[in-house]
Order: C-alpha cells, then structure tokens, then sequence
C-alpha cells in the first residue's frame, strides 16, 4: 500500500523533458513507471538527522526525486563526520549540517524542495513538523529521540522508517505502520543510562551507515510506490564482518503503552527524563570524585610533584594520543587493581571524563583516597594544554 500519495488526485502534473530524461532509468521499469515517478515527485520525506544515515539517505531520495524533503538536524559539520557523512566535504565544517546538506543535494537535484530546519526535535515541536509530511525517517542517534519519534508517528498514523548502527553492526525497520509494531513494542523501556556507548565512544566503521541508509532510502521509497514486502514486522540484523544479514519477526504488542488497543500515552512527554542521557553525553558523576583540570595537571607536573597518572581507556585510543600514563582499560581495572600503589596521589583519565569517573568510583570502594579526575579527559588535554594532539 502506498503511504498517502496514492490518496493524491489525479492532478495534471507532468514531468518535463529533463525529468524524463533524469528519471529514465525509473520510468522504463513497470513497478515505477510514469505514475509511480509522480508519486515520488508529490511525496514529502521528512529525516531526523542529516549525518551517518542521514546522508545516503538524503542522497538517494534526493536523486530518485522525492518531491519535498525535510531535512532537520541541529548541529553543525565536525571533521570527525567526514569519515562517513558522505553528503558533506572538508569545506563545510563549521557550518550547519541543515545548510551543508541542503546546498548538496539541491545541487544534486535542483528540480526538487528542500526544507531545513534547524532546530533540536523536541516535544513542544514534533508534532508541528511531522504534521504536514508523509513519511519520517529516523536517523538518530540516540534514545530520547528515538522515542520521542515514535510516539510522533504513533500519535500522527506516519510510518517511522528506522535505522541504527553501532561498531560494525546495523538494524532496520519500519515502525508505526498501519497494523504493525512500533518502537516500544520491540523496546519497552530504554536501557540504563551510559549502559550503550555512544559512536563517539564505541567507533563506527565509515562505510556502515552507508548500507543502512540506503535500506532505509529503499524502504521509504517502496512505502510511497506502494511495492514490494516493506520491513514491517521485521527488524533486518545487518553484521558487516561476517557480510551477513539476518532477520527477527517483530510482533505488535497487545499492552503496548504508544500503539496498543489500551495505550496510556496519548500526548508527548519529558524524554530526556524518561531515558535519562546515555554514553558520552551523560555528565561525568561527581559526586565524591575530586575533579582536577588539565592545565592544574600541566602546572603540577612542571612544578615536580609526584603524581601518577592512570589512563583508563583502550590500547587503541592509547596509541592515538596519550598522557604518557599508565593505561589499565576500565573492564580490566578490577583484575588489575594490585598493580597500583594507593599511597600515591592518582590523576585518572579517559577520553571525555566519564570512563574515569567510574573507574575512581570503583577504586574508593578498593580504599583508595588520593584520586583526581581530570576534568575533560585528553580532550580537555588538547585544548588547553597541548594543541597539537591528536583529537577523536
């Protein structure tokens, strides 16, 4: 079934000579033709995200002539991006991501409407921004929004194309369709707090979101041709070390809260408070822990004092930049606590402040009193002491 467009009146639209020549390669296949380009051209696609999947996803709509995309994202272009955010170059960072990606794929395909907004998708705005649109796509990165998203859809009846990825490992879905589950039938309540890293913590082989993007880019496409077996009810599991992909059966949750027969929530809600703030964007705790910033580091070492310096991140973010520490991996520290001497004042880093918070907390429960906690981690490091180390 296609997803509103096939409701559209039949309008005197037509393609001109450069759309037809544009779009050839679609309209000489009888599962698009003619009418199903139209229903491109008249579909509105707003995306959550503009970056890992974002970007393929931008692209390919862009290209295969969605009529009226949606671009909404908040941040601006880093150059850590451009290791897999494909829409946008080396000239564009600093700018904002809504901006970069609007200019790239208006440029890709000037025949079509771009809308930006920049601006965080809270839940004072979601439903005013999903109102007008067809179809959402989710391409996220976290998990307030990743509910706050589906419970929009649910509320609104649009289908949630989803996507996710992680290390080497990517899912899709569609979510939120009629008669088939939602986000919170798969996942209920979120997990812990800082229990799921982040990419910035746990990495993301470049070229993932690339595949999960393009599946998230076909899924979207089908919905508005009305073709093919969408992804409802089905999560695809995708592992790029093995090349494998497999599939789970998702079923509709009779007690689910968003989308059941009896569902408790009927408006948006706090999810910042539902989720609380997971991996790298949870705040180091502090509670006990003594914190210390890298220029007092700097100025105490100059000066001679004695202080040891305890690295707990992995052997592979050592060898980027380091301290010069000791390196003794947070999952390691509680087989390896007898290698530390607990007479001797301990400045303990990570890369942001969080793994190091956690590792002190666990060695004042070891009795260990004369811990500091460098407030930033090495990134802190760089900015302001060493300019020339390496960030990631």
């Amino acid at each position: 079934m296609a997803i509103r467009t096939d409701t559209l009146p039949k309008q005197e639209v037509k393609l001109s000579k450069e759309e037809i020549l544009r779009y050839s390669r679609h309209l000489i296949m009888p599962e698009v033709g003619l009418d199903g380009q139209l229903k491109l051209r008249q579909a509105k696609v707003l995306m959550i995200g503009t970056g890992g999947l974002g970007a393929p996803l931008g692209l390919y709509l862009a290209a295969a002539g969605v009529g009226h995309l949606g671009l909404v994202d908040f941040d601006v272009v880093d150059f850590t991006n451009l290791q897999r955010q494909v829409t946008f170059s080396t000239s564009d960072v600093g700018k904002p991501k809504t901006e970069a990606a609007k200019a790239r794929l208006s440029a890709l395909n000037p025949a079509i409407e771009i809308e930006a907004f920049e601006t965080r998708l809270t839940s004072e705005n979601a439903l005013e921004l999903f109102r007008d649109f067809d179809i959402i796509v989710d391409g996220t990165d976290n998990f307030p929004t990743r509910y706050l998203v589906n419970d929009a859809c649910v509320l609104l009846g649009k289908p949630n194309v989803y996507g996710s990825i992680f290390r080497f490992e990517g899912q899709a879905t569609v979510f939120a369709y009629p008669g088939g589950p939602c986000y919170r039938c798969l996942y209920p309540e979120p997990p812990p707090p800082g229990l799921v890293p982040s990419c910035a913590e746990g990495g993301v082989l470049g070229v993932l979101p690339g595949i999960v993007g393009a599946i998230q880019a076909m899924e979207t496409i089908k919905l508005i041709l009305g073709i093919g077996e969408p992804l409802v009810g089905r999560l695809l599991l995708f592992d790029a070390l093995s090349m494998r992909f497999r599939e789970l059966k998702l079923h509709k949750n009779p007690a689910c809260p968003a989308c059941g027969p009896n569902r408790t929530i009927n408006k948006l809600i706090d999810y910042e408070e539902f989720c609380g703030i997971r991996g790298e964007e949870a705040p180091a705790v502090t509670n006990g822990i003594p914190e210390i910033t890298a220029r007092e580091v700097k100025a105490r070492l100059d000066h001679g004092d004695d202080l040891f310096i305890l690295d707990v991140r992995e052997p592979h973010e050592y060898q980027i930049c380091n301290l010069n520490g000791k390196l003794i991996p947070l999952g390691e520290l509680p087989r390896r606590v007898h290698e530390l001497d607990s007479s001797r004042e301990m400045v303990v880093h990570c890369r942001s402040g969080k793994r190091s918070a956690d590792a002190i907390q666990f060695l004042q429960k070891a009795g260990f009193k004369k811990l500091w906690n460098l407030k930033g981690g090495v990134l802190a490091w760089a900015d302001e002491v060493d300019p020339s180390m390496p960030k990631y």
